[in-house]
This record gives C-alpha cells, sequence and structure tokens, in this order.
C-alpha cells in the first residue's frame, strides 16, 4: 500500500508520532497530578478541572483546525501542535498559581486539536484512498500504546528526578521527536481537501445538517460520555461494591491488551470492515458491558466479562471515529466535517466526570451512575440507527 510515492513507513513513523503526542500531551496528566498535589496543596478536584478545560478547548478548537487542514494541509498545524504543546509542557513544569495551570490547560487543548488523531487521519485519508481504513487502523493500533509505554517513563521520570524536571523532558522530547517526524515527513499540503465550494449531501443541503451528520455527532457524543465518565468513575463503582483492590487492578489492566487486540483484528480484516459493521459492535458491546455493570457490579466472573467486552468495544471504537466520515459522508472536507464532530464530543467528555460525580454525590447510589450510562448507550443506539439508515447508497 502507498499513498501516492508514500510508502506505508510513512504510516507507521506518523502512528510513532502519535503515540509519543498523546503520552506527552495527554497521559502525562494523569501521573503528574499526584505529586503536584502534594507539592501544591491543590485539590484532585481543582487538577481535574484543568484537564476538562483543556479538553473543552480542544472541542472549541478543533472545527477551525479542521477547516485550515481541509484548505492549506496538515502540516503546519501539526508541526505547530508539537512545538507549541512542547513548549507548554515547559511552562507547565515552572507552575506556582491555579490560574497558570488552568491557562496552560486551555492552551494545550489547542495544541491537541492541532496534533492528536483527527488531523493524522485527514492525511492519510486523503493520501491512501480505498485504503485508509488500514491505515487509520495502524495509527490507532501503535497509538493505542501510548498510556503502555508513556505512563511508566512519566511515572519513573517523576521518581528520578522529580514532576516538573519529568514534565520538562518530556515537553522538550515532544518538540525534538514528533515535532521533528511531521517536519521530515509531511509535505505542503498533505491532507488537503479536493477543491469543492461546500460539501453537500446528495440531497444538495448542507453537510453538517444532514440526519447522517446528525446520527454520528449524536452517536460519537454519547460514546464520548460513556468512556470518558467510565474513566474515572470505574475504579470508585467497583470499590463502592466491596471489590478488593487485587481484583480491581486485574479488571482495570484487562481493558489496554483488549484495546489493542481489537485493533489488532480490525488490521488485519483490511478492507473488509466497514464502519458500519465494526460501529454495530461498538454500539453491542457498550450496552452490553454497562448492563454488566448494572446487573452484577460486585462479582468478578462478571466483571472481567466487562472488561473484556468494553475494552474491545473501545478499541474499535478509535478506529471507527476515523473511518466514518468518508465511509458515511464521503471524502469531501474531511477535515472540517471531522472537525465539526469532534466539538459536541469533546463538550462531552469535559462536563460527563463532573455531572456523574455530581450525581452520585446527589442520589448517594452509584447504581444512579450506571443507569446514566446505559441511558447513554441508548442515545448512542439512536445516533447509530440514525445515521446508518439514513446515509445514501
Amino acid at each position: 500500500m502507498s499513498g501516492g510515492t508514500r510508502p506505508y513507513s510513512f504510516v507507521w513513523l506518523l502512528a510513532a508520532a502519535q503515540l509519543v503526542a498523546w503520552g506527552s500531551l495527554y497521559y502525562a496528566f494523569a501521573v503528574a497530578v499526584v505529586p503536584m498535589e502534594a507539592e501544591l496543596g491543590w485539590s484532585k478536584t481543582s487538577l481535574n478541572g484543568a484537564l476538562s478545560v483543556g479538553l473543552l478547548s480542544w472541542g472549541l478548537c478543533a472545527p477551525l483546525v479542521g477547516q485550515w487542514i481541509d484548505r492549506h494541509g496538515a502540516r503546519a498545524v501539526m508541526i505547530g501542535g508539537a512545538v507549541a504543546g512542547g513548549l507548554l509542557m515547559v511552562a507547565w513544569s515552572q507552575v506556582r498559581e491555579i490560574w497558570q495551570f488552568y491557562l496552560i490547560w486551555a492552551a494545550m487543548g489547542a495544541s491537541m486539536a492541532c496534533l492528536l488523531y483527527e488531523p493524522a487521519f485527514a492525511v492519510v485519508t486523503a493520501l491512501y484512498g480505498a485504503d485508509y481504513r488500514r491505515a487509520i487502523t495502524a495509527i490507532t493500533l501503535l497509538g493505542g500504546f501510548a498510556s503502555t509505554v508513556l505512563i511508566p517513563v512519566t511515572q519513573v521520570l517523576c521518581d528520578a528526578v522529580g514532576w516538573r524536571h519529568a514534565i520538562l523532558t518530556i515537553g522538550l522530547f515532544c518538540i525534538v521527536f514528533v515535532g521533528g517526524i511531521h517536519a521530515l515527513l509531511l509535505r505542503p499540503g498533505d491532507g488537503k481537501a479536493p477543491h469543492q465550494p461546500q460539501a453537500v449531501e446528495k440531497t444538495g443541503g448542507p453537510l453538517v445538517l444532514s440526519p447522517v451528520f446528525l446520527g454520528l455527532a449524536v452517536w460519537f457524543t454519547a460514546y464520548g460520555a460513556i468512556f470518558t465518565g467510565l474513566t474515572f468513575q470505574l475504579i470508585p463503582l467497583m470499590s463502592a461494591h466491596d471489590l478488593d483492590s487485587g481484583r480491581i487492578i486485574v479488571v482495570m489492566a484487562l481493558i489496554g491488551p483488549m484495546q489493542v487486540f481489537g485493533r489488532i483484528v480490525l488490521l488485519a480484516l483490511g478492507r473488509r470492515q466497514t464502519a458500519r459493521g465494526t460501529g454495530a459492535f461498538v454500539v453491542v458491546s457498550m450496552l452490553g458491558s454497562v448492563t454488566i455493570l448494572l446487573l452484577a457490579p460486585g462479582y468478578f466472573p462478571a466483571l472481567v466479562a466487562f472488561a473484556l467486552l468494553y475494552g474491545a468495544g473501545n478499541g474499535i471504537m478509535t478506529i471507527v471515529r476515523g473511518t466514518a466520515v468518508p465511509e458515511y459522508l464521503g471524502n469531501a472536507r474531511y477535515g472540517a466535517t471531522n472537525g465539526a464532530l469532534a466539538l459536541p464530543i469533546n463538550i462531552a467528555k469535559a462536563a460527563s466526570p463532573l455531572a456523574l460525580a455530581g450525581l452520585w454525590s446527589a442520589t448517594g447510589s452509584p447504581r444512579a451512575v450506571i443507569l446514566a450510562l446505559l441511558a447513554c448507550c441508548g442515545v448512542a443506539l439512536a445516533g447509530y440507527l440514525t445515521a446508518t439508515f439514513m446515509r445514501k447508497s
């Protein structure tokens, strides 16, 4: 497979840059907050509020970034995202006041919009034609190891030299490695959309007002709320049902490998995979996994089944997110369309943990949290069905 004159190694280098970018700009946060809390005295709520600000900023910036890529290509924004993100980590390593941290993360959201997944998907969708699914699958396959690689590295650095020097080191490495790969790899115009005055559905209406787009938006937004909500609430949910720490660790440890397994299966399927087929699996797996949490929240064998089903579905969903736009709506203005979808998704990701924590506090019931997640699964199913059945053949 090649993208014009690009060998398949082009995809793997992009994937390596995504691994480091995700590990640096996103996952390092999870490690640094603990020593930051100890040194600076800021609460976990205050620290995680900065991450929510970053996710909101990401969503607000994503449509603009997508439009830029469609018009000019991805090279400038991806290099800029890597350099700016690394410099923001350097600034992060020097923070003394909470307002400084929030300001840095507001800007970090813009850097992530310029760098993480969607811009890379736009590049390979434009370059690889009918093979875009395999390229996106390969990028998410390697990118899926970001937490596995960078969280331990960040922890080792924090233990060895302290969180400030750890964040500083990772930020500088992001500039050199990620920025360097994109500077050497990408050409002006990579990811640029074919010239069309306006992307329209076959009915002739604006694409972002089409029922297919709205169905995708509802589906992906509801899923974003489920994923982020479970990310922050799963351990408390299991702890609330008296599951011991050893079993909790086993359940959590199963999710990552199952994400990778799901992506490997899709990579093996190649062109035989479709966003409709894999999307159906994701919707069913989310409904099934959350139903398991509702019916057997403290039963360890059931929670193992939950982890297997949820992990596989979540790993595959990342690929569906990249492949659904060209399959459902066509390649025209891929960047702008994906950016428009990212706005409500990231708003949901930012709001979900706070909303579920508030629901738990108000009701005193972990079951209420699970029921809310199950309701989100129903909304996601409705969005998937709308997009799929309204899609033009």
